[in-house]
């Protein structure tokens, strides 16, 4: 099966380039991305479906796969919230569609955000992992912004085989992720 443009530059530049940096006896070692999370809730979910029909839509147009439905596991009276009551919709991607998503945002919907200046590098979790918070789903190309009706944001999660947030932050930079200074 051939590889994605990403995965054959991680092969090829980034294992090396990391091995060396890190001093990893064994290409194995070296932390690799397992899988990307695109999350999304939405408040307005609770009183009207169609909103959640519309973002899960959007979202499975973004990420070129369908998303599943997520469900509150709790009931909140302040938020009129009962618990199994549908809030948001979620995608886990993995191997060549990781890749490709990676891609697009990495050098198509991240440029078009308006006075962009990188993203936050203190949203490690302290092993690795990274997540990005987007405010708006129209900086992804795939959306049609006349025919959106509700503007939502999501959180993508980068999950990483890496132990330390420095090697984490060594792979997405060397990835292609424009981290602020």
């Amino acid at each position: 099966m051939p590889r994605t443009q990403f995965e054959e530059k991680y092969y090829k530049e980034c294992i090396p380039f990391l091995k060396k940096e890190f001093g990893y006896k064994n290409e194995l070692q070296v932390p690799r991305l397992k899988m990307i999370v695109v999350n999304t809730s939405l408040k307005e979910a609770t009183q009207d479906s169609k909103v959640l029909d519309a973002a899960a839509a959007d979202m499975g147009m973004i990420t070129g796969q369908r998303p599943v439905i997520t469900r509150a596991k709790k009931s909140i009276s302040n938020f009129k919230l009962r618990a199994g009551q549908p809030i948001g919709c979620r995608v886990t991607l993995r191997r060549k569609r990781m890749y490709e998503f990676l891609n697009r945002l990495v050098n198509v919907a991240m440029p078009r955000v308006r006075d962009f200046k990188g993203v936050d590098v203190k949203s490690f979790d302290g092993s690795g992992n990274y997540t990005l918070g987007l405010t708006e789903q129209i900086i992804f190309s795939e959306i049609n912004p006349d025919k959106v009706t509700k503007v939502f944001g999501m959180n993508i999660t980068f999950v990483t085989t890496a132990e330390t947030d420095k090697e984490g932050k060594a792979l997405l930079k060397f990835m292609g992720m424009p981290f602020k200074n």
